[in-house]
């Protein structure tokens, strides 16, 4: 009985730990190029009290053994990368990835990090940075003095300056993407490092070697569906019940075995 109440107080935990993800998938609904993730379990250790196969006797085995689990732990949290729709905005200088790959900024420190968040303005220098100040890679700057700016879906940047008729080509935008985008490591602020899971990106211009184009003046939402979540919380919380359930029914077992005597 002490088994089945350590087993059900695993599943209370690993329900915890879905109840987390799906909080976070529904925190996030409105966050620009969020994408939503899937906590994953797998079962714990076997005790194997008869395995299956052994001889019963001199010309049979038993053809199903006896084993008893011990209950589930988290396997992995994976992040699923489909496309999220599209939101127009009046910011000419955002952009949607319709596809796979992310957008490459610099930080701070000077290490690059990735994103699908397509938000983009220009700094004191014209150049173009994300909400957070960091700079396009690789950097474009956009003339003081530029009537339009055109994004084309190959990442094409022109310009139409004062006292010109024909737009000029001031920067080439381009996207990567990974091998295993699921083993990216999440930094927070849209931002994503490439891991040994990930592999290293794979630099390319958009709508070439199977990445994604872009669209000026639209921003990618969240591709977290609110109705699919709360369907995984209703199951999840009905999950978490059932376990503790389970641990009250064993503590009621033991109850009665110990009050055998009276």
């Amino acid at each position: 009985m002490m088994r089945a109440m350590w087993s059900a107080a695993a599943g209370m935990n690993v329900q915890q730990f879905n109840m987390d993800t799906i909080s976070n998938n529904l925190a996030n609904v409105n966050t620009t190029g969020f994408k939503k993730a899937r906590a994953e379990f797998q079962d714990l250790l076997y005790q194997t009290v008869n395995l299956a196969g052994t001889s019963s006797s001199n010309t049979s085995t038993i053809p199903a053994g006896i084993q008893l689990g011990h209950g589930a732990k988290l396997q992995s949290v994976m992040r699923q990368y489909s496309t999220g729709n599209m939101r127009q905005t009046t910011n000419r200088f955002d952009m949607a990835i319709e596809g796979d790959g992310f957008f490459r900024v610099t930080q701070p420190d000077g290490t690059l990090a990735y994103t699908r968040d397509g938000s983009f303005t220009t700094d004191q220098n014209g150049a173009l940075v994300n909400s957070a100040g960091y700079l396009l890679d690789p950097q474009i700057t956009i003339p003081q003095d530029a009537l339009s700016v055109t994004i084309a879906p190959d990442g094409t940047v022109s310009v139409t300056q004062t006292g010109q008729t024909q737009p000029q080509q001031v920067g080439q935008i381009t996207i990567s993407h990974f091998i295993n985008p699921a083993g990216l490591n999440q930094l927070g602020r849209n931002l994503m490092q490439p891991t040994l899971a990930s592999g290293d990106a794979i630099d390319a211009t958009p709508g070439t070697d199977g990445v994604g184009t872009l669209n000026q003046g639209f921003l990618e939402v969240s591709n977290v569906d609110v109705a699919e979540e709360m369907v995984n919380m209703i199951i999840g919380q009905r999950a978490y019940e059932a376990n503790s359930k389970t641990i009250q029914t064993v503590d009621n077992m033991l109850s009665l075995v110990n009050n055998l005597k009276r």
